[in-house]
């Protein structure tokens, strides 16, 4: 496998259509959150000390992570997926990988991250990357689909 990953767009076409899979993801399995009305997802312009980072395999961009800031010394892991067909090989690990070093560059002390409670894969990542449960933070607070996460990064 040639994976490759690289700082990218969140507005540009592979991202979204990433988005657009990982949206449709979610409402299998979380059906009830989401109405047949409900608007398409899209990713916001970067920000400063921000990160979108695509995986590629070849030519084809199959997975996609972001950091955003929370405060001046913690960063949020999210938009993390990847393509149903290039799972189990390792892309998620090396997505996480790349955006902890990433969070490390922008002198983050920590990253914070949520997912849901129905995404055992997902946990099971988090945990394996060394990541620890906290409570729910932010906009996840009183959520009872959300299971969050906290790594402490070391500072050189």
């Amino acid at each position: 496998m040639n994976l490759r990953i690289e700082a990218a767009d969140p507005l540009g076409a592979d991202a979204l259509a990433l988005l657009a899979e990982a949206a449709a993801e979610a409402r299998q399995r979380y059906p009830e959150f989401f109405g047949p009305a409900a608007p398409p997802p899209t990713n916001a312009p970067l920000q400063p000390r921000a990160a979108f980072l695509l995986a590629w395999v070849d030519a084809v961009a199959v997975g996609c992570g972001a950091l955003r800031p929370l405060d001046a010394t913690t960063a949020e892991l999210k938009r993390m997926f990847v393509r149903r067909g290039a799972r189990r090989r390792g892309v998620a690990r090396a997505l996480v990988t790349a955006l902890l070093a990433r969070a490390r560059d922008l002198d983050y002390a920590a990253v914070r991250l949520e997912t849901g409670n129905r995404q055992p894969e997902a946990i099971a990542l988090y945990e394996g990357c060394g990541f620890a449960r906290i409570a729910p933070f932010g906009v996840y607070v009183g959520d009872p689909t959300s299971v969050c996460f906290e790594l402490r990064l070391a500072r050189a």
